[in-house]
């Protein structure tokens, strides 16, 4: 969108790498990214400036120490925060990052009191809620990029499995961004054929042991990352851009983004990643996603276990 301007608060690994994302795909005519290093931010907006004549858009490149460079933003992604350490789950770092939120976000909506805001921060559904009743944002303003990621790692490991493009692939991940999310395999499909229908030379290609595998392996792969390299940002990076992309470009594309859910599947007050449809406006309404009985079992497990963390935050 011409115009558009992107603030990425947080300058470490994940916010750097959204920022070099949405520089590439020309996510955004303006991009700003804010940390309270201040040297550190403005290092790495030279460092991407400096590639402006590669990318694929006339996208400008600012940022440093002010939160002011985050004025006027049309969309801002809050990356800030403690990192998941090796063998620390997501929700271990729920107490610090809402302190960080808390002092954050009112400086930020002076900024840019019309922005759509989406949080990338860990664990992401829980700052979701704290963050809303901070703000008091609608819930379709302030949501979290919840399973989009992990909804590729899905779609990644059955198309390799299936030997077809990941494009192909129609499946998702939903619940808790974390170890009680899960795939909706009763809707999984490649091209019109379900999941568990889709037969090679052999016969069925998924049995009920390999989805079972698979779905673990998407649960415990930011794990296995982080033990090898110390972070996610690639991959976060690739689709925290694709989400700006979706609201500065007006797509109403379906994601499963994590919204502060208001009575879907009788859950209230707790954020949770469900296939919803963003445009400019922010999340415009989640979508009633058919489940089988189980799957609709481990969505209430997840909210129960969203909703302790909440309770122990006093949230």
């Amino acid at each position: 969108m011409p115009g558009s301007k992107l603030a990425i608060v947080g300058a470490g690994s994940v916010g750097t790498s959204l920022a070099y994302a949405a520089l590439i795909r020309g996510s955004a005519s303006n991009i700003a990214l804010f940390d309270v290093n201040s040297g550190k931010a403005e290092a790495e907006v030279l460092d991407l400036a400096h590639g402006t004549q590669f990318a694929a858009g006339a996208t400008s490149v600012t940022g440093g120490g002010d939160i002011g460079v985050t004025e006027g933003a049309d969309v801002v992604v809050i990356t800030a925060g403690a990192k998941q350490e090796p063998g620390q789950t997501r929700l271990d770092l729920a107490g610090t990052n809402v302190r960080i939120l808390e002092q954050l976000m009112p400086k930020l909506l002076e900024r840019a009191p019309d922005a759509v805001y989406v949080l990338v921060t860990n664990p992401c559904d829980v700052l979701t809620v704290a963050a809303r009743q901070i703000t008091g944002l609608p819930a379709g303003r302030i949501f979290s990029s919840g399973t989009v990621l992990d909804t590729s790692r899905l779609r990644w490991l059955l198309a390799r499995h299936a030997g077809v493009s990941v494009a192909s692939v129609h499946a998702s991940m939903v619940g808790e961004h974390g170890d009680t999310e899960f795939p909706v395999w009763s809707g999984a499909r490649i091209g019109p054929v379900p999941i568990r229908e889709w037969t090679s030379g052999s016969g069925r290609t998924f049995t009920q042991e390999h989805l079972t595998d698979t779905a673990r392996e998407v649960t415990q792969a930011a794990y296995k990352v982080i033990a090898g390299k110390g972070a996610t940002n690639y991959a976060i990076g690739l689709s925290g851009a694709r989400i700006v992309e979706a609201l500065l470009r007006d797509e109403n594309a379906v994601l499963p983004v994590s919204t502060v859910l208001d009575g879907q599947y009788g859950i209230s007050g707790v954020a949770l990643s469900l296939p919803s449809i963003v445009g400019r406006q922010g999340v415009l309404r989640v979508l009633d996603t058919p489940m089988d009985q189980d799957e609709l079992a481990a969505l209430q497990h997840s909210a129960d276990t969203l909703r302790n963390t909440l309770s122990t935050l006093g949230l």
